[in-house]
């Protein structure tokens, strides 16, 4: 069988990945806080017909000679670029000026991370995400050095006619007299490697064991950055980028294609010649 069939099977496929990947991020392209991926190909193993030779004094060296069997997908890569501002103007939501993640709680205690600061607060006073999972912090105080985080309740939220969030995270609450309380701090987490943290849908991120445990920041205090009240990170997605991105898959997967039916006119050629 003609090693270019096996070749270009490949290429279709590492081809395929690429377009699938393109066609996720062109969908996001409005998702608040999705960061955008890209793919990187490698080439296989190879066949060697022919191994080099050593020059000596009577007779010139040789190169050696090998045949690859293709191309594979060796990366899909998130690109943890900032996607930039959008203004809202609602209090609670909230856009990280900095490297920092929100840290988030589900209903299991599982820990996940986001840039999507929409946030509310629910029935009972619990601060949640859009998703329902608590954001984690500082409860009824501010954080220090070394915090572990918590869930953020204001249980007397009714109380409060007005409620803010300062730069450093800092929840507010103004009574009907006027009086000022502090009510929570909002915190913020970092990992030594940003790029191995594993996607779970919906803008989350999971740690993995590649990426290292997080490190709780305060906002304003470490490399976490500050918060943005009334304003969202918007999708990094760059469509010109895509559509470029886009070209390159759709030709390549096509001259792929192209080696594949040429390789099969070969082929019946060799068929032919029994006749």
């Amino acid at each position: 069988m003609l090693k270019s069939l096996s070749s270009a099977v490949s290429g279709l496929q590492s081809h395929q990945t690429m377009m699938d990947v393109i066609g996720n991020n062109i969908a996001n392209v409005s998702t608040a806080g999705y960061q955008s991926s890209r793919v990187t190909f490698s080439d296989v193993y190879y066949q060697t017909l022919r191994t080099g030779n050593e020059g000596t004094a009577t007779a010139g060296g040789t190169n050696g000679a090998q045949v690859g069997y293709g191309s594979q997908v060796a990366s899909i890569d998130v690109l943890h670029s900032t996607g930039g501002m959008t203004t809202t103007n609602r209090t609670l939501d909230q856009y990280i000026d900095g490297s920092g993640y929100f840290v988030l709680q589900d209903a299991n205690k599982n820990e996940f991370y986001s840039k999507v600061g929409h946030l509310y607060f629910d029935a009972v006073g619990n601060l949640v995400d859009s998703g329902g999972n608590f954001v984690m912090g500082a409860s009824g105080g501010t954080l220090s050095s070394g915090y572990t985080p918590e869930i953020i309740n204001v249980a007397n939220l009714a109380d409060y006619s007005s409620i803010s969030i300062s730069a450093t995270g800092i929840i507010t609450g103004v009574d009907s007299t006027g009086t000022t309380a502090t009510l929570g701090q909002i915190g913020l987490a970092s990992f030594v490697n940003q790029d191995a943290l594993l996607e779970s849908g919906g803008c989350y991120y999971a740690q993995s064991s590649n990426s290292g445990a997080p490190t709780y920041g305060v906002p304003g205090e470490t490399a976490v950055g500050t918060l943005v009240s009334g304003a969202l990170e918007a999708s990094n997605v760059d469509l010109s980028k895509e559509f470029t991105e886009m070209i390159t898959a759709q030709r390549g997967f096509q001259a792929n294609a192209r080696v594949i039916t040429t390789s099969d006119e070969i082929l019946q050629e060799l068929v032919n010649l029994k006749r």
